[in-house]
């Protein structure tokens, strides 16, 4: 479980840091910088993928230029914070009740190409599992590449010596590359494995109402980040009682629909997989008749109730679609979902109604996205921060400052103060 990003000079944030929790919510005015801590996170579950930095920053392509995995938004020379050759992240996280810290500094050189600056994994109360410095006395001849840096394995808690000293390439982080070499310990392994697994095993759901609709393959048990698959994974889920049942208990309370089945029909000419919905009084509604809002509901308990979910999902907007009326069904299905621990939820929104739903351990990690005066820069602030933050969620102040565009000002205006308490 992830509890916390750092970003430093990452896009428009100098030095911010997002509190995460098992759901979690950001709030902002469009162009604040919502969608760079997406782009955040998608950089991490590149190198959880095991991609090299070029890859991660300006998209990976198979076999006839088929897109293997999207570009982080913007020119390569924008991901760095304007002015600096160099950008950083920092995640805290608890893997298997062991805390543990990744960093990673990436610096962009002269020519376009990205390096790996400092990289560590870190054990709360213990030396590093590893840490990489590309400094002249690090680096190694290699027959392949002379430009191999050496990765300093540290000290495990039954260990009293400084571990191996292994070869790994600078524009690849070294997370993905500890496990190819035999010197490595297993903790050390175990650990930089469970760490790359965490950022590896998240989905970034941009749902499609036009892909949702369509039929699927049979087989195919993932769904896609547009919604594709839809149908087949819906009829995974069906396939066990209990979660079928939880299932549409859950879409007759989200929608106005009374329905009491789901039917997955064949069609006959390309054999791919269909979606319709029984009703009580016996009409069956087609995914192409469907509602936007009703396949926005099937896709997110698809993926929050399916056989394989991930482990953190970054949905966007969450809301978008969603009657004013069911949002509040929509955060006791997450909350129910995310409070079981397997599961993670981070999702950005424009309602102010969300805001005043959430319950108390949402509310303590949900945050605000403010650009600060005159300035490219953002912050990042925890509502809970906010005076009088809990009088406000009684009173729905906090959806009345949001609706008025003053949420930023009272951001804002905290942190200026906490500014001149800290002098």
């Amino acid at each position: 479980m992830i509890t916390a990003l750092k970003l430093i000079n990452f896009k428009n944030f100098v030095s911010e840091t997002l509190a995460i929790g098992p759901f979690t919510v950001i709030v902002g005015s469009n162009a604040s910088g919502k969608s760079n801590l997406r782009d955040a996170f998608r950089f991490l579950h590149g190198i959880g993928r095991g991609y090299a930095l070029a890859d991660i920053i300006g998209g990976k392509y198979g076999a006839g230029g088929q897109v293997e995995w999207q570009p982080i938004r913007g020119k390569p020379n924008e991901i760095a914070r304007f002015g600096q050759p160099s950008f950083g992240m920092l995640v805290t996280m608890r893997l298997n009740d062991v805390p543990v810290a990744y960093g990673v500094s990436i610096r962009a050189e002269d020519a376009g190409v990205f390096t790996v600056q400092v990289e560590s994994l870190l054990v709360e109360g213990y030396e590093p599992i590893y840490t990489s410095h590309p400094d002249a006395g690090d680096r190694v001849r290699d027959q392949d590449d002379h430009n191999h840096l050496l990765l300093r394995m540290g000290r495990s808690p039954n260990q009293k010596k400084l571990g191996h000293r292994i070869a790994v390439r600078p524009d690849q982080p070294a997370l993905s590359q500890i496990g190819e070499h035999k010197h490595v310990i297993r903790q050390q392994k175990m650990l930089a494995e469970q760490a790359a697994t965490t950022f590896s095993n998240m989905r970034f759901l941009d749902l499609s109402p036009d892909h949702m609709r369509q039929p699927a393959f049979p087989g195919q048990k993932v769904l896609g980040d547009r919604g594709e698959n839809l149908p087949t994974v819906l009829k995974e889920v069906c396939a066990d009682p209990e979660r079928k049942r939880t299932l549409t208990d859950w879409i007759r309370e989200l929608t106005p629909m009374d329905v009491t089945d789901f039917e997955f029909p064949t069609d006959p000419t390309t054999g791919r997989i269909q979606l319709a919905l029984r009703e009580r009084n016996g009409r069956i509604v087609s995914s192409y008749a469907a509602s936007d809002g009703t396949l926005r509901m099937l896709a997110m308990l698809a993926a929050l109730l399916g056989p394989d979910p991930a482990g953190l999902y970054v949905f966007e907007e969450i809301d978008n679609g969603i009657h004013p009326a069911r949002q509040r069904l929509l955060i006791d299905l997450i909350e129910n979902q995310t409070e079981k621990g397997h599961v993670q939820v981070v999702t950005t929104t424009h309602s102010p109604d969300l805001l005043e739903l959430v319950g108390d351990r949402t509310f303590k990690h949900t945050s605000a996205v403010c650009r600060l005066p005159d300035a490219d820069d953002a912050v990042v602030r925890p509502l809970a921060d906010l005076p009088n933050a809990d009088r406000l969620r009684r009173s729905r102040g906090l959806g009345r400052l949001h609706r008025s565009n003053w949420m930023e000002n009272a951001i804002l205006f905290s942190s200026d103060a906490d500014g001149e308490r800290d002098s």
